[in-house]
C-alpha cells in the first residue's frame, strides 16, 4: 500500500461508517483540512495520525490492526530541519510535549549533547543559538523546552538515560555553566522513576554510538541527523534502537558511580574556571 492506497482506504472507511469528516477530524485532534489532505493522498499521515483517525472512524481492532501495519510500511518520515524551523521549532517542542504526556516509558541515547529533558536554561540556549533563530523564536523555543520538563516529575512515567562520557565534556557553554549542567543531571538522577546511565570512554565497546535517538513505548524512535528528524514505525526497526539502547546501558554506569564519575568532571570544570587554565 503506497500512500496514495492509504489516503483513498481511509476515506472509504470513514465514508463506510456514515461520520462526516469534520467529525472524524475533531475526534482524531486534527483539522478537517489536514484530514482532507490526508484522504486525499496530499499529505503523508504520521502512523499517529492514522491510529487517532481509525479510533476516531471506530473501526474494529482486526481492522485497526491490518492498516496499522500499512502505515507503519509507508510512513517511515523524515522532515527536514529547515522545514520545521519554518513551520516554527517551539510548534516542534509543543508535539513532542503531548507525546511525552501520552507515554508511558522513554529510553533515549546521546552521544553528542545533553539530553532536551536534563538540559539548564543556559545550555538550552546554547545549543538553539546555533539555529540561527530570531530572538523572539529562541525564547519561545527555550520556553517550550523548559515547559516540557515537567515530564520529569510525574512518577508515573520510566525515563531511561544512557549518555556517553564526550557530552559531559564537550564545551556548549563556560566551564562555570558546565559544572552547573552535571550537576543538574546529578540532582535529577536521583529521582526514583528516572535512570541515568553515562558510557565512560575506557569501557571496551561492542557498539558504535552512532548518532542520537529516543524510543517511546517500543512503538516509536526519532532519529535526529544533521540535515533532518526521521520518525521510525516499523515494529522490526524499532527493535533494532531497543537492543542498541540496552546493549550501551549494560556497559554504562549508574547509581552512585555514575554520580561520583559526573562529579569528577565537574570538579574539573570548576577547578578549569578557579586557575583559568584547562584540565585535561
Amino acid at each position: 500500500m503506497n500512500r496514495l492506497q492509504l489516503g483513498s482506504a481511509l476515506r472509504a472507511l470513514r465514508e463506510a461508517s456514515g461520520k462526516e469528516a469534520k467529525a472524524v477530524a475533531r475526534s482524531a485532534l486534527m483539522s478537517p483540512s489536514k484530514l482532507s489532505k490526508i484522504e486525499n493522498a496530499n499529505l503523508l499521515p504520521s502512523v499517529m495520525d492514522v491510529e487517532r483517525i481509525l479510533t476516531a472512524i471506530g473501526v474494529s481492532d482486526a481492522i485497526k490492526a491490518e492498516y496499522m501495519e500499512a502505515a507503519r510500511a509507508v510512513t517511515t518520515e523524515a522532515t527536514a530541519w529547515r522545514l520545521l524551523k519554518r513551520a516554527g521549532i517551539h510548534k516542534g517542542q509543543q508535539a513532542v510535549k503531548a507525546l511525552e504526556a501520552q507515554m508511558a516509558m522513554l529510553r533515549l541515547f546521546q552521544p553528542a549533547l545533553v539530553p532536551g529533558l536534563l538540559q539548564t536554561p543556559e545550555y538550552i540556549r546554547a545549543v538553539l543559538q546555533r539555529h540561527n533563530l530570531s530572538e523572539d523564536a529562541l525564547i519561545r523555543t527555550i520556553n517550550g523546552r523548559l515547559e516540557r520538563q515537567a515530564v520529569l516529575f510525574d512518577s508515573t512515567k520510566e525515563l531511561r538515560f544512557v549518555i556517553t562520557e564526550p557530552v559531559l565534556r564537550w564545551r556548549i557553554v563556560s566551564p562555570r555553566m558546565m559544572a552547573a549542567q552535571i550537576d543538574r543531571i546529578v540532582s535529577v538522577s536521583r529521582l526514583a522513576h528516572v535512570d541515568i546511565r553515562v558510557v565512560p570512554l575506557a569501557a571496551p565497546q561492542a557498539d558504535i554510538a552512532n548518532h542520537a535517538f529516543v524510543i517511546r513505548d517500543d512503538r516509536m524512535v526519532t532519529v535526529e541527523t544533521v540535515h533532518a528528524e526521521i520518525v521510525v514505525t516499523e515494529p522490526r526497526d524499532v527493535d533494532l534502537y531497543v537492543r542498541k539502547f540496552e546493549s550501551f546501558k549494560e556497559g554504562a554506569l549508574s547509581g552512585d558511580r555514575m554520580r561520583r564519575f559526573l562529579e569528577g568532571i565537574r570538579d574539573g570544570f570548576l577547578m578549569e574556571r578557579e586557575t583559568g587554565r584547562e584540565i585535561p
